[in-house]
This record gives C-alpha cells, sequence and structure tokens, in this order.
C-alpha cells in the first residue's frame, strides 16, 4: 500500500503564489514519474506538471512560465510552485505518483485525495 499526503492547498488572491506539497509513504521501492494533475468543476483532469527521477520536468500549456515542480528523491515528495495565479487556476489539484512496490512488479500509478485552490478575490 502506497499512501500520498498532500498539502498547501487554499484560497489565493489574484496574483497570489503558492506552494502545493505531496509525500509518499508506505511499500515504497522506487518511484518514478511524480506529477501533479487538476480538475475544475465540469471539465477533465489536466495535467499541470511532471518531474521523472532524473528530474525531466514537463509542464502543460496552461501553466507555463508560472510553476516549477521539484522532488526529492530522499523523502519521497513532489512539490509545486505556482506564481501570477489566475481565477482560472481555480480546481482541485491532484499528484500522481508512479511507484513499484518491489523490484519484481511494475510501476503503477497512484493517485492522491486532491486539494483544493481557489484564486479568488
Amino acid at each position: 500500500q502506497v499512501r500520498l499526503v498532500e498539502s498547501g492547498g487554499g484560497l489565493v488572491q489574484p496574483g497570489g503564489s503558492l506552494t502545493l506539497s505531496c509525500t509518499a509513504s508506505g511499500s515504497i521501492f522506487r518511484i518514478d514519474t511524480m506529477s501533479w494533475h487538476r480538475q475544475a468543476p465540469g471539465k477533465q483532469r489536466e495535467l499541470v506538471a511532471s518531474i521523472t527521477r532524473n528530474g525531466d520536468t514537463n509542464y502543460g500549456d496552461s501553466v507555463t512560465g508560472r510553476s516549477a515542480i521539484s522532488r526529492d528523491n530522499a523523502e519521497n515528495t513532489v512539490s509545486l510552485q505556482m506564481s501570477g495565479l489566475k481565477p482560472e487556476d481555480t480546481a482541485v489539484y491532484y499528484c500522481n505518483v508512479e511507484v513499484q512496490t518491489s523490484p519484481y512488479f511494475q510501476a503503477r500509478s497512484t493517485w492522491g485525495q486532491g486539494t483544493q485552490v481557489t484564486v479568488s478575490s
């Protein structure tokens, strides 16, 4: 069993910044790609940013230039810094990790419970 705990969501004013964090715990042999996704009401879940174990990053078009994803392999954490927040960034943000629980098993995708980010004055 792998558990993801997300933190850092909340209410932010337009133009503000915040940092989301996600920590994985449990039966972890190795974590491959870690990522953040978001889902706004009535919309499909979309990729915000991802980072491989080697540190290669990828960003969704909607946040490019306003976000930075990072990870700490020793602590099994991934963070997402966002700035210049807009009302359209309002969504539930989900952490996702591809994790191997054993060297004999393939990596499986695991989702966090989500954290609400609301951008409003």
